[in-house]
């Protein structure tokens, strides 16, 4: 069974209809969409959880309407100079979280970009709040990416971010908003993602 976790049911597309597939809407946010996809993990069990939904990109990541794969999620936790926290003991803090790696180069194999993206908590609207996001690696952000993908990790389950780009991140009047477009991207990395898992599904082991 595949988890398919999405922040609001609008993102959930058909993909709902096929019989080994269940929808999760999780709600917006890193919190609840830990809070969510972790309470599905401990309840049943899936081969694989996608997180799919609409994001941003930093300026010459993607365009608006493309599908990506997010090969990799950060999430900002530190200081605000960019700083790692001092913890006791050699303790770190978690910051970046992946999806699995066939997943990603098969969906670059069929032409989608695998890109790195970055969760925030609070949408960025500001050209210097983004150039500051692209120094550390970002080219997509999104609300809910680390938090899922982190979730799976701490349950041994494989997982995959797919997100359709519905804007420019920066000023909001810049942005180019058009979450249609976003839909339109998001829709043919899923069918293409389902393509993938059908033909593993079919090569011996």
């Amino acid at each position: 069974m595949i988890l398919f976790a999405c922040a609001v049911a609008r993102e959930l597309g058909p993909w709902t209809g096929r019989t080994d597939v269940e929808p999760l809407v999780t709600g917006v946010g890193p919190v609840e969409a830990a809070a969510a996809v972790s309470g599905a993990l401990a309840r049943g069990r899936y081969a694989l959880v996608v997180n799919a939904g609409i994001a941003g990109a930093f300026e010459g990541a993607a365009r608006i309407g493309d599908g990506v794969v997010v090969a990799d999620e950060t999430f900002e936790l530190g200081l605000e100079d960019g700083r790692a926290l001092a913890l006791p003991d050699g303790e770190r803090a978690v910051t970046t979280a992946a999806s699995d790696r066939t997943l990603v180069r098969r969906m670059t194999e069929r032409g989608f970009p695998a890109v790195r993206g970055i969760t925030v908590a609070r949408v960025t609207a500001s050209e210097a709040t983004a150039e500051r996001l692209v120094r550390s690696g970002a080219q997509v952000e999104s609300m809910e990416g680390f938090a899922v993908l982190r979730a799976c990790e701490r349950a041994g389950v494989a997982a995959v971010e797919l997100r359709g780009i519905s804007n420019r991140v920066g000023a909001r009047d810049r942005s180019g908003w058009d979450f249609e477009a976003g839909i339109a991207g998001l829709t043919r990395a899923v069918e293409a993602l389902f393509a993938v898992v059908d033909a593993l599904k079919r090569t011996p082991a």
